[in-house]
Parts: C-alpha cells; structure tokens; sequence
C-alpha cells in the first residue's frame, strides 16, 4: 500500500509526480500540463538514450581495461580509478545537481549535462597517460550528475497512472541492460578499432540526444515558492557529502598502495608527498575523515529540516521502512554487480587469454539475460508483486555470481561461464527493473524528486565501492598469492599486481614458459575468485535487504 502521510520536509523536492508540483516551460512549446503532451514518448525515447549513454559508459571501460593498462603503462591503483572516479564524482554530485535542475529547468541541466559529457568523452579519447585518462573520466561523472537525476525527474513528472508504470519499467530495462551491454560494445570498439573509440561513439550518439531533446522533451521545473519563501540551496550541505563520499571510496581505492594499517608508501599528490602519523597508513585517517564529514552531513540535514529550511537530503524519508531497506538494498546490490564487472573481465583476457571482443562477447550474456527478463518483469510483478520480484532477481543474482566464484579455474571452459552469465543476466534484469519502483513507491509524490535523488546517489555510491573493494579483495588475494611463486614465476609476482595482471599478456606474447604463466595464472585465478566472492556476499546482503523490503512494502 503506498503511503500517503506527508513528511516533513525543508525543501518540497521535485514533487515531479503530482502536476501541481511541477511546472512547464511553455517556451519549449509544451502544453502546462506535461502528461498530455504528444511528445511524452518521443521525450521518454530521448531520455532512456541519454541514460543509456552514462550507465554504458560506466561498464564500456571494464573490457577495454587490459588494453587501456598495457598501453599507458597503468598499474592496479590506476584501472581501478580509471574504472571508479567517473562513478565517484557521479554520485558526490547527484544529491546538489538534482536540487539545481529543479530550480533551473530539468530539460536545460539535461542539455548541459550531455553536451560536457561529449567534451569529456573527446578528452578521454586524447589520453595519453593515467592522469589526462583519470582527468577526463572525472569530468565525465560532472556530465553524468547533471544527466541522471534529470532523466528520472522528468519521467516523474511526465507521466501519470499506468502510463507511468510503463516508462518506469523502460527506464528499469534501459540501466540493468545498458550496463550489461557496456562491455560488448566495449569489446568490439576495442578489438575492431582501438581502445579511445569506446569514449568517441558517445560523440555522435550525444549529439542525437541533443537534437532529439531540442525537438521532443518538455522543459519542466520546480513549482514556484509562495512569495517571502526564502530558497537557499545547502552549499555546505554539498560540500560535506562530496568530502564524505570522496574520501571513504578514495581510501579503499589507494589502500592497495598506502597499506590498510602500516605505511607502504606514502600519498603523493602532484609533486606533494603526504605521510600518515607515525609510520601509520593514509587508509585509516581517510576513513575516519569520510565518517565524520558524513556524521557532519548527517546532522546538518537534520538541523535545516527541523528548520524549514531546503535540505539536500530529507531524512524523514527514511522512516519509510521500505524506501530505507530499499536504499540499503540499492546499494549493497551495487556494489555486488560491478565489483563483478571490475574483475571479470581482467580474468577473461589476462588468464583464460581471450581477446578484447571474445571477452566482451562472453559478457553479452549478461545483456542477453537482462534484456530478456527486463521485458517480463512487469509481467512477473503483476503477478508476485514488485518486491517479489526482486526477490526472485537478486536469488538469481546471488547463484550466478557464487556459482562463478566456484568455477573459475586456468582453464574453466567459456561455455559453463557463459550458461552461469545468463543466469545472472536474467536476475539482474529482474532486480534493476523493479526495484526503483519498490523504493520509490511509498514516498508522497510532493517528494518523490527528493527520494528519486537520494536512490539514484545510494546507487552509483555502490557503483563505485563496488569497483574500489573487489580490486581491494583482488590485490589482497594477489599479494597472499605471490608468496607461493617459484622458479623463474617468483620474479613477476609483484609485477602481476601492479600491472593488474596484464604481465600475463605481456609474457604469453613473449613466449614465455608454460611453467611460469601457470603459476601466474593460477595466483591471479585465486585473486580473481575472492573478489568474485566478496560480490557475492554483498549481494547475499542485498538478498537479505530485500526480504526486509518486501515485509516493509505490505505495511506502509
């Protein structure tokens, strides 16, 4: 039963769902109200391509990634921030960047965010080293915060009724498919061209977006405040959340190089070299910073609430049992599904030697699986219920990744990983369509941007520990690993951790013997099956989040 009671709130968020709560541009040639516009599906086409352009983009590098770190010469501290920062700065962003569509026009923040989006993609393609990569990837995740709560807002406040359950349901597809596809398409770029076309096809593709938004999507906004309301955007607010989420996933990136507890090697900035208090690691002091920056913004948001005053994140949300679960759920899921993809494709290409288009065509069965039950998965919800479904998703989830995590081995055969992949698919499509619409379901439509902000930053929050703690499980398992190296194997182990196991490559192409690239590859097997472990006990942990979900969902 949705939950109709109002909360408390210093800030009346998007409100996109009830249409008094939103308000539209007639410049843009709209009707006043957006859900009679003829456009709206046009629009909703629009909207789901400029999704499927950041979440793609958040998956396109994994394939490529061997590739990328042999030819800049990246160790693993890098491909793992090549394969985080743009999901980092996403979602430091996400919370501000949706309170400001609101005000500005989400259409307009729509535009901006896929315009710098292609610079940036046009500056990664230049690259030529880790840091103009890091660089340009950084200022992708600016483009994507400006896109993401746009898309979901505007679907908000466009559609009504059934109509939208129906777009929820492409929007769900569009990111459990579009992630699932990011390495396919990754693979063929890769192998048929070269690695930086996997950052210039966003090029034309952003264009057409541009056009398509220019010709169909409405612009829509904020209701204007009674006259006096002061609207003071929580600058500080912002600031806090960013420093918080920034530290804690900067942490756990560079606990590989600074140690977890005593120094390995001190931070170095530019030509700034930092170390920990005596002969203690970075790690601890970036963690504790992160916690007290996100207890300070914790507190902040509670104070300006209870104030009247506009808050980034309304806490009162959160008493909504199925909305909290169902963000914890989010996230813990998050972070089980791309630690997936951070390593998987490392082990494809460096120990069972697939190129760059064979590994990402093994991955396509991931999308193969996710497109298919995206489809259905309105069908199953009608019939089992919204959180039943996810349910069903995330147990298919948990069984695809622990069973790979059992299978990996120097030699596994592709077509058992294949058959597990779909399984995993399938459950993934499951999950992503319908759990936004869990979440989502009990918040008030005057808050419903609020909660739609505050989902989609848990999410890519996941996103980007999910890529920090697998390469920590990875490098743990490697470094456990080396010790057991003989022979002329001995000499590379430390290699195959800074090289993120691409040394493998590099010695298979030189003809290296089978003794050597045996033991390697059976250390870097080991690694790669703890972090594919550690996925599958966090999303084990979203399993359990979404047993709470479904109890919370028949009471509110």
């Amino acid at each position: 039963m949705t939950n109709s009671r109002p909360l408390r709130s210093g800030a009346t968020a998007s409100a996109a769902s009830a249409p008094h709560a939103s308000t539209t541009d007639l410049t843009s040639g709209a009707p006043a109200d957006p859900s009679t516009d003829p456009r709206r599906w046009k629009a909703l086409g629009v909207l789901a391509a400029g999704l499927a352009l950041i979440v793609i983009d958040g998956s396109i590098v994994a394939v490529s990634l061997p590739t990328i770190i042999g030819d800049l010469g990246l160790d693993l501290t890098d491909a793992q921030w090549v394969s985080t920062s743009y999901a980092v700065v996403l979602s430091a962003l996400l919370l501000i960047t949706g309170r400001v569509g609101d005000r500005l026009g989400r259409r307009r923040l729509f535009l901006a965010g896929v315009a710098l989006f292609v610079i940036a993609s046009v500056l990664a393609a230049m690259a030529g080293g880790a840091a103009a990569l890091i660089a340009a990837r950084l200022l992708q995740g600016v483009g994507g915060a400006l896109i993401l709560p746009s898309t979901l807002s505007t679907v908000n406040a466009t559609f009504r009724g059934s109509e939208r359950a129906a777009a929820f349901g492409v929007w769900g597809a569009v990111m459990a498919g579009a992630a699932a596809l990011g390495p396919l398409l990754g693979g063929w770029l890769t192998s048929s061209f070269s690695w930086p076309w996997i950052f210039l096809v966003n090029v034309p593709i952003g264009l057409l977006v541009i056009a398509g938004t220019i010709a169909w999507v409405g612009e829509t906004r904020e209701a204007p405040r009674p006259q006096g309301e002061p609207r003071d955007l929580d600058v500080m607010g912002a600031l806090l959340s960013a420093l918080a989420l920034g530290s804690l996933v900067f942490a756990i990136v560079e606990s590989t190089t600074l140690g977890w507890r005593t120094q390995k090697a001190p931070l170095e900035i530019g030509g700034l070299t930092i170390h920990g208090p005596v002969g203690l690691s970075l790690t601890p002091v970036l963690l504790l910073v992160g916690l007290l920056a996100l207890i300070a913004f914790l507190f902040r948001e509670r104070s300006r609430g209870a104030a009247g005053r506009e808050v980034l994140l309304d806490l009162s949300l959160f008493r909504l049992r199925a909305f909290a679960w169902g963000n914890l759920t989010a996230g813990t899921v998050a972070i089980g599904e791309f630690g997936l993809l951070f390593v998987l494709p490392l082990y494809l290409v460096n120990v069972l030697a697939l190129g760059t288009l064979q590994a990402g065509l093994v991955l396509a069965a991931m999308a193969g699986g996710a497109f298919l039950s995206g489809t259905l998965a309105r069908h199953l919800a009608a019939a089992i219920g919204a959180p039943g479904t996810v349910l069903v998703g995330l147990g298919l989830e948990v069984l695809g990744v622990g069973v790979l995590a059992l299978l990996l081995g120097p030699s596994t055969p592709i077509a058992l990983l294949v058959v597990t992949l779909v399984v995993y698919g399938l459950g993934l499509g499951l999950a992503s369509a319908q759990l936004t619409s869990t979440v989502l379901a009990p918040v008030p439509p005057e808050q419903s941007g609020q909660g739609s902000a505050t989902q989609s930053t848990v999410r890519q929050l996941g996103t980007a520990l999910g890529t920090a703690v697998s390469g920590a499980f990875l490098a743990a398992g490697l470094s456990a690993g080396t010790g057991s190296l003989t022979g002329e194997a001995a000499r590379y182990g430390q290699a195959m951790t800074d090289s993120a196991g691409s040394i493998l490559s590099q010695l298979r192409a030189q003809g290296a013997g089978s003794g050597t690239l045996d033991q390697l590859g059976t250390v870097f097997t080991d690694g790669s099956r703890i972090a594919m472990a550690g996925s599958a006990g966090f999303l084990l942990l979203g399993l359990i989040g979404a047993l709470a979900v479904a109890r919370a969902a028949r009471r509110d």
